[in-house]
């Protein structure tokens, strides 16, 4: 297998200069909790400070590329970007998860996959080329691995999760899922709906809403995520 100091070498088009920097961007609290006697840093300042790189990267791309735009969409379009679900795709998208340093309890339980430990990973990453390598070369690599492609990675991580779910669930096997309306309250004009997604009959999760739809749309959100954090 090869290491981490290869692999990103591989992604950015610079040579590593502080390779421990790196290292540590790839290292989650949890690792460092188990591991006292090493006096090791985790990866949390780092992700501070690639959280504040990235905000700027994006905020300047977004303004240039959509000169006509108010800021309102500027703003709402920045949030889509750099929220936890496009950050986790990144880091998906370059193999973070075959990196990331956890402790035993948190890797067993699948925090490689966890969104939040892979987009704080990312923004950790950032943080530490920001260090090694300066502004330009962390702008250089998000407008590659972002930026000009996205509307993209918004149509991405913006997919129903009725959708998320099903090919979730299809990409272990052949499987059936289907939502049952479990119970409907309320006056005609003033219903509230509550839907269940099954596996195979097996009840994964409840949802409600105002309509059957939506009722389904939640369920199936709660399902999805339920399966992910496992």
């Amino acid at each position: 297998m090869k290491s981490l100091i290869d692999h990103i070498n591989e992604i950015l088009p610079v040579k590593l200069n502080q390779e421990h920097i790196i290292e540590t961007a790839f290292r989650h609290t949890s690792f460092v909790n188990e591991h006292t006697k090493l006096k090791l840093e985790s990866n949390e300042r780092l992700e501070f400070l690639g959280d504040a790189v990235l905000e700027l990267v994006v905020s300047k791309f977004l303004y240039q590329y959509y000169p006509d735009q108010p800021e309102g969409f500027l703003t709402r379009t920045r949030a889509t970007l750099v929220q936890e679900d496009s950050l986790a795709f990144l880091a998906k998208k370059y193999h973070f998860d075959q990196f990331i340093r956890l402790g035993h309890g948190e890797k067993m339980s699948g925090g490689d996959q966890r969104k939040s430990i892979l987009s704080d990973c990312f923004e950790a990453f950032l943080g530490a080329v920001y260090l090694d390598q300066g502004y330009e070369v962390v702008e250089q690599f998000l407008k590659e691995a972002l930026l000009e492609n996205h509307q993209a990675v918004i149509q991405a991580v913006n997919k129903d999760y009725k959708t998320l779910l099903q090919e979730k669930l299809q990409s272990q096997g052949s499987v059936v899922i289907s939502y049952r309306v479990l119970s409907q309250e309320g006056p005609a004009h003033n219903q509230t709906f509550e839907s269940g997604v099954f596996l195979d009959d097996q009840l994964l999760a409840k949802g409600k809403g105002k309509s059957k739809k939506q009722a389904e749309r939640q369920a199936a959100k709660i399902a999805y995520h339920a399966i992910m954090n496992r």
